[in-house]
């Protein structure tokens, strides 16, 4: 996975808010739906949120599993969450508005990292994602296209 290989399919928008918890649920029942990851597979992004923070930067976060659940990942694969109200992320009070679950049988999350670092990095990623309206919008910021 050299790139991150999204489309309008892999992105749903929730138009309330919600909880981390129900965000990671959510995530994770979409990627179960994609035949990405077993069911187990949601618990093991619990608890490797419970470990560290999945919150990458600029409002978006990146919920996984643990590398020890890596036999439930059934294909790699990206689901994406757009939360425009934004979420609470960590104790620390960042807000996520993006959440990225990601399912890597091996190391190929690396690569989807990378990507997404140019996306977290840009100054005005942020700003962009406040302005979000469709899914075609998302992709452009999180393929690190300008407008």
């Amino acid at each position: 996975m050299n790139t991150l290989e999204l489309n309008q399919h892999d992105i749903t928008f929730i138009n309330q808010s919600c909880s981390k918890q129900q965000a990671i649920k959510t995530v994770a029942e979409n990627m179960i739906a994609a035949n990405l990851v077993k069911t187990d597979y949601v618990q093991a992004m619990f608890d490797r949120d419970e470990q560290i923070s999945t919150f990458l930067g600029n409002g978006i976060a990146i919920p996984h599993g643990t590398t020890e659940k890596r036999d439930s990942v059934l294909k790699t694969g990206v689901h994406v969450l757009f939360c425009p109200q934004g979420i609470v992320w960590d104790d620390e009070g960042n807000i996520a508005y993006v959440i990225i679950g990601i399912a890597a049988k091996a190391n190929e999350h690396l690569n989807v990292l990378r990507q997404l670092t140019h996306a977290v990095i840009a100054e005005d990623t942020l700003a962009r994602i406040k302005k979000v309206q469709t899914p075609a919008d998302l992709l452009a910021i999180l393929q690190a296209q300008n407008d």
